[in-house]
């Protein structure tokens, strides 16, 4: 492994996309150099247990036992407990393997005992060997609602029971109001040894703004002297995975990567935009929203991969020099429409 940089860095995350950046940054920084914050509001009960599916994602793919070939569960896993179940006339639309089961298991027993949904992952993390802090967002209950045309949709139901079939018209997230950011999460984003502060390549609309809408996180985020910079999930107007270009074009949004800076630079908050090569067309236009742009290779296809845009987007964003971060945050441009 090889060091990028000794600083701190803290990274927003959604699922694969996500989790595939913070690999990278798990190899070119050391285990206490990284704290990777995970969206939360795609979690839900279901069968009895507390499901976390971006935070497994991102522990799972840390600990190096994820599986490569779905992007979501444990590898070598097996299906004896969704056959059972299915024989007994349960539910299978989600699906639960015998070894992703246990984390479960175990994440609901240590919660109804009492413990935080960070002391569990910290827990959970340590027994996995993962060096890098993987915190909750918050430890109270976010729920993200797809408004579409066929009424409200709990995430999940939308995204696995629905397979994103019906067309979306915005979203809510349920509880916001009431929940608080984990509070080390906003130890890190307040510390002065965090360095940058990247938003990866997820879901803006469902993995990222349910970060940003708790309570003190976009003003942390303003404040800190950390630059933030974001990648793009949008690569030659489509997305690597998942709905993102299915929902931007839906919302009446242009699905491209400049569409993606223009909906983060609307809230003041990015100071720099990492793009793919097969939009460096589009670099022009989101400089022109004040935001310095990193043109290179996004897809992220092999570790070297991962590694290489981890080391570009850590280079870039100790690159940007504080004066341009100054007149970027003092010139907004409008909301659009």
């Amino acid at each position: 492994m090889k060091e990028a940089h000794p600083t701190h860095c803290v990274a927003l995350s959604g699922g694969v996309g996500g989790a595939k950046l913070a690999l990278g940054l798990s190899r070119v920084l050391p285990g206490d150099a990284l704290t990777v914050v995970c969206n939360t509001a795609d979690d839900f009960d279901h069968l009895g247990l507390r499901i976390c599916p971006d935070l497994d994602t991102v522990m799972y793919t840390l600990a190096g036992i994820a599986n490569r070939v779905t992007g979501w569960g444990q590898a070598h896993e097996t299906w004896s407990f969704l056959e059972a179940l299915s024989h007994l006339g349960g539910e299978t639309w989600f699906r639960l393997g015998d070894r992703d089961l246990a984390t479960h298991v175990e994440r609901t027993q240590r919660l109804r005992a009492g413990e935080t949904l960070t002391e569990v992952t910290a827990t959970l993390c340590q027994a996995l060997g993962v060096t890098a802090r993987v915190l909750p967002m918050s430890d109270d209950p976010v729920r993200t609602v797809v408004l579409t045309e066929t009424g409200e949709l709990s995430f999940q139901h939308y995204f696995v029971r629905d397979g994103c079939a019906p067309t979306v018209s915005g979203f809510r997230f349920a509880g916001i109001d009431a929940a608080r950011p984990s509070p080390a999460f906003l130890q890190t984003l307040e510390d002065d040894a965090t360095a940058a502060t990247l938003v990866c390549p997820s879901n803006p609309f469902v993995s990222v703004d349910p970060v940003l809408a708790l309570d003190g996180v976009e003003e942390a985020l303003r404040r800190a002297a950390a630059p933030v910079v974001a990648v793009s999930p949008i690569v030659g107007g489509a997305a690597i995975k998942g709905p993102a270009a299915k929902m931007m074009a839906e919302l009446g949004m242009p699905v491209t990567a400049a569409g993606v800076a223009r909906h983060y630079r609307e809230r003041n908050l990015l100071d720099g935009f990492v793009i793919d090569d097969a939009d460096a067309g589009q670099a022009a236009e989101i400089e022109d929203l004040g935001l310095p742009t990193l043109v290179t290779g996004t897809v992220m296809e092999t570790l070297a991969d991962r590694e290489r845009l981890a080391t570009e987007t850590i280079d870039f964003a100790h690159g940007i020099d504080s004066r341009q971060r100054d007149r970027a945050e003092a010139a907004p441009p409008e909301r659009s429409a």
